[in-house]
């Protein structure tokens, strides 16, 4: 395979970032696209890309083989603004898309599932990553996050139930990998930590590592949408995120796959050793950004 030029949309993000430096470590060009992409800190250049506006598209296409994809964010149906941006790529000669999406969505779910079949049906080689809930929701601008940072509550309608949690980092192994491997990976990749866990039990093992008082307050469904339109969130967008607390409680994702392992050759982080490197982000009553 001639050496490719990977277009990383969404690169200043949770997993495009730690995607760049894997990419550039296996020889790749990089274009680091984003809609304040800022200067570049490694073998790659930036572009700036919206998807809501197509003037930037060309020149983050310009050259592109490989395209790693992060649908729009906070858009209920990104077909209309993705399905044109890649039938560009592909006339443009992108052969390879890598789509981020999530546990929490198929084929068969409205909206961000589209995306699956269009890639499918679009790209000549393609993954579609999906991925479990993120440890960094536990230290970045999240519900889970700005809870801790403000009465020590991480508060969600889960009940008791588990999630694999899984590190941003273990994401972005496979999606070099779904990348760059010489032979297109062209399924689906549900990806976990290596066990799964109750909201309750992260709290726990941040109260230990950090010395802070956290735990686990269950609500209702009802009340937990109520609890984020309060904190500003569009109603719609609350009533989604709580629903998806909801399949939780009823276990969609209490399990573990063996992706990580497989497809990167190293096991995933556990939560424990996530939070022990996170330590002084919950230490302090002024919760920092995390990394």
């Amino acid at each position: 395979m001639a050496e490719p030029t990977v277009l990383v949309t969404g690169a200043t993000g949770n997993t495009g970032s730690r995607l760049l430096p894997l990419l550039a470590a296996r020889g790749a060009r990089i274009r680091a696209a984003a809609r304040r992409p800022g200067p570049a800190a490694g073998p790659y250049e930036t572009v700036r890309f919206d998807w809501r506006d197509p003037a930037t598209h060309a020149a983050a296409l310009r050259g592109a083989t490989h395209l790693y994809l992060i649908a729009p964010v906070a858009e209920a149906e990104p077909v209309s603004l993705v399905e044109p941006f890649l039938a560009d790529a592909v006339r443009e000669g992108v052969r390879r898309v890598v789509l981020l999406s999530s546990s929490a969505v198929s084929a068969e779910t409205p909206g961000l599932g589209a995306l699956h079949r269009l890639v499918q049906e679009t790209a000549p080689e393609w993954t579609v990553l999906r991925p479990s809930w993120f440890m960094q929701n536990f230290t970045r601008d999240h519900p889970v996050a700005q809870g801790i940072r403000a009465t020590g509550e991480i508060v969600t309608a889960t009940g008791d139930a588990r999630v694999g949690f899984v590190d941003a980092g273990d994401i972005a192994a496979v999606a070099a990998r779904a990348l760059l491997d010489e032979r297109p990976h062209d399924t689906a990749h549900i990806i976990t930590g290596p066990e799964a866990i109750g909201y309750g039990d992260a709290a726990r093992i941040i109260a230990e590592v950090s010395g802070r008082a956290v735990h686990h307050v269950a609500v209702d469904t009802a009340a937990l949408a109520g609890r984020l339109t309060d904190a500003g969130y569009p109603k719609e967008f609350a009533a989604m995120l709580a629903g998806l607390d909801e399949n939780i409680r009823h276990g969609a994702e209490d399990r573990t796959t063996d992706t990580v392992l497989r497809v990167t050759g190293r096991a995933p982080r556990s939560f424990r050793d996530f939070a022990a490197e996170h330590r002084a982000v919950w230490a302090w009553p002024g919760l920092s950004g995390g990394s």
